[in-house]
């Protein structure tokens, strides 16, 4: 196992326990995650680097190859044409070229192996990525739950401490009644009013009936006729 897995598998163990204990632990994934994200962005920009630093390295190796056949091509040449010296240069060479042949070739391997030990870290932090993901969409589902909860028993709650139907439509029938009484107290008010002026008028009228036929008799008697 290699040193940067034991260190996601800590990583992993660590939010979880602290999941257990988080009060937010939606907002804690959502760090993880982005955690996790940038991770992945530099780890991918470091496989690009290795791909291409090994397929830099595969050319270089290919190239001494190559090299180390035309030596040999060339050193065979010239024993044919007698000239052993020449010879002898061109397999002096050949074994430079030789040489920095398993030099890139050594190089090469081991860069081809880091770059498929990242590309299984790389699976498997995007596994991981989209385990936690998923967890924060269970996390974020049973928060919003809660929340809803929440809001019912605050409607519950507000509807046993808060006014009821009954009481309401009782003070709004005594309102109605009150409003009522006092219609029916000014209308009587008024009636009394208005007989009151009646009675007034006819009293009135009684009285001057009275001076009028006592002013009649009083003409009578000094010899007045109607």
């Amino acid at each position: 196992m290699s040193i940067a897995r034991r260190i996601r598998d800590i990583t992993v163990a660590t939010l979880n326990e602290r999941l257990e204990k988080a009060e937010d632990p939606v907002r804690m994934i959502d760090q993880f995650l982005w955690t996790t994200r940038e991770e992945i962005i530099q780890a991918e920009k470091l496989h690009q680097q290795y791909a291409a630093h090994s397929n830099h390295l595969r050319a270089q190796w290919l190239q001494a190859e190559a090299q180390k056949e035309r030596r040999e091509q060339q050193a065979m040449t010239a024993l044919k044409a007698g000239e052993e010296n020449m010879a002898r240069i061109a397999l002096h060479e050949k074994a430079s070229c030789e040489e920095r042949s398993a030099q890139y070739r050594e190089l090469y391997e081991q860069s081809k192996q880091n770059t498929l030990d990242l590309e299984e870290q790389l699976r498997e932090m995007r596994s991981e990525y989209q385990t936690v993901y998923d967890k924060r969409e269970y996390y974020a589902a049973r928060m919003e739950s809660i929340r809803l909860q929440q809001r019912l028993n605050n409607r519950f709650q507000g509807g046993v401490n808060g006014p009821q139907p009954g009481s309401m439509f009782r003070r709004m029938e005594d309102q109605i009644n009150d409003l009522e009484q006092e219609a029916r107290s000014l209308r009587d008010v008024r009636r009394m009013g208005r007989e009151f002026g009646d009675n007034v008028g006819h009293t009135v009228k009684s009285v001057i009936e009275r001076e009028l036929e006592d002013l009649k008799r009083k003409l009578q008697k000094e010899g007045w006729s109607s």
